[in-house]
């Protein structure tokens, strides 16, 4: 057991369903698909997470494996990054479009992963550090061509969206704190991303540093984004007064 592939991922894991807790009651309070989703998205964050730290505590596991292949490797970017669909995309039928493509993508990929043949032995090969979990053991064809896609779209819809939205508040010089925010937002979003590259390249613990750093902007950037700044609140009270 040691800090970076043992405790770094509890803590990853700790962080997102503290966040995804006050995310969905949130939602429960106040509705919006959009927190719903990135609740939803936080839950699989912590799922990887707790994954991760089980195959350092314990080590390999197949159960755990395809949990943590599903819903942290493959699923946990395309939902968060479809609550932000829903939070920016003001034509509806194309949000609910693409969360019907995204509910069948993540049905068909989860059939794939539970029905996939593993070599837990192939994890270490290559430049990988051996001490973090790795898509290799599946040596089913066609399974790991499918990460790629929802992460993208993930990707992509989550940093654009958070950069899109930060800007739009920078340049009309207005909601200084959700400016802040979704540059957190967006810069968690990017980190596990960097630290799977350096990880292919032989960094240890690369992976699971970015993701708990992650998790933490991430859970950063939404409470900065909903709460004002001391003085835009009094901006506000004075307009009321006025």
């Amino acid at each position: 057991m040691t800090f970076f592939n043992t405790v770094l991922p509890f803590l990853s894991s700790a962080v997102s369903f503290v966040f995804a807790a006050l995310v969905l009651r949130r939602f429960a309070q106040k509705g919006g698909a959009h927190l719903l989703l990135w609740g939803i998205g936080m839950v699989f964050y912590g799922i990887g997470g707790f994954c991760e730290g089980f195959y350092g505590a314990f080590g390999w596991n197949p159960l755990i494996f395809r949990l943590w292949y599903l819903f942290g490797a493959m699923l946990v970017a395309a939902w968060l990054g479809q609550g932000t669909v829903y939070l920016l995309v003001r034509r509806r039928g194309i949000a609910h479009a693409l969360m019907i493509l995204l509910a069948l993508g993540s049905l068909f990929g989860a059939v794939r992963v539970f029905g996939a043949q593993l070599d837990p032995s192939l994890m270490t090969g290559g430049l990988h550090t051996g001490s973090e979990l790795s898509g290799k053991a599946i040596i089913t064809a066609g399974v790991r061509t499918l990460t790629p896609i929802f992460n993208l779209y993930g990707t992509l819809a989550l940093v654009g969206g958070a950069g899109y939205s930060a800007f739009l508040f920078w340049r009309k010089r207005v909601l200084l704190h959700r400016t802040i925010g979704n540059v957190l937002i967006a810069v968690g979003a990017l980190l596990p991303a960097f630290g799977g590259s350096f990880s292919r390249m032989g960094v240890p613990g690369a992976l699971y540093i970015s993701e708990f750093l992650g998790a933490v902007l991430l859970f950063a950037g939404f409470l900065r984004a909903t709460t004002p700044l001391p003085q835009e609140s009094a901006t506000a009270v004075e307009a009321q007064k006025a």
